[in-house]
């Protein structure tokens, strides 16, 4: 059965999707003044450490904050959205117009993403969170072409499960405060199998009697 290599990228693909939901967030300085939140993927407690290790008599620069940054938490069979295995999705094949090309039904899956903001005053940490609330109500769709070359076109829920805040700040001079807004996402993704060829039917006999 695992012997037919294929990749559609879907994990890849989910990743950069919903890194694009987020990567234009701005906010608004004294004097209004537009700043760009950077985005990165990797894990909040990657960028906290480097804060908290920052040596101030070596360096004259820090991380600066804000910024955000993302990863995928887990993957979860979604049983709820099965489909029949009968399901088919078909297409002609460009390179030989005797033959369609087939799928059958996606396997369902639930990818969890985690978001974090890091800020260092609680405004800038308010601005970026109202700009993302209103989106999610709290799921958010986007529509994507899961296989290439099929013009299938799936629309992907991206909802919002809860949102946490953490202040890393425990009141040493030394350490700069840390505000973290930590936002819990699943997204609804369908993961499809190879590719196969079929022989399309051109001609049909019938018999049948009085």
């Amino acid at each position: 059965m695992l012997d037919n290599h294929f990749y559609h990228e879907t994990i890849k693909r989910s990743v950069s999707v919903f890194g694009t939901l987020f990567n234009n967030l701005t906010i608004k300085r004294d004097g209004g003044k537009l700043m760009k939140v950077p985005l990165a993927y990797g894990p909040r407690s990657k960028w906290i450490a480097k804060l908290q290790q920052t040596n101030f008599s070596t360096t004259r620069t820090a991380i600066s904050l804000p910024r955000m940054g993302f990863e995928l938490t887990s993957i979860e069979y979604d049983a709820s959205r099965k489909l029949t295995k009968k399901t088919q999705l078909r297409k002609p094949d460009t390179t030989n117009p005797q033959k369609m090309q087939q799928q059958y039904a996606p396997a369902p899956y639930n990818l969890g993403f985690s978001l974090s903001i890091l800020v260092k005053n609680t405004d800038d940490g308010l601005q970026i969170i109202e700009q993302i609330l209103p989106y999610f109500q709290p799921e958010y769709n986007v529509t994507i072409t899961p296989v290439t070359g099929f013009n299938y076109k799936q629309d992907v829920s991206v909802i919002l499960g809860s949102i946490a805040i953490d202040d890393q700040y425990e009141g040493d001079f030394t350490e700069r405060r840390v505000l973290v807004y930590q936002l819990d996402f699943t997204m609804k993704m369908k993961f499809f199998g190879p590719t196969a060829d079929q022989a399309i039917i051109r001609e049909v006999n019938l018999d049948f009697h009085e």
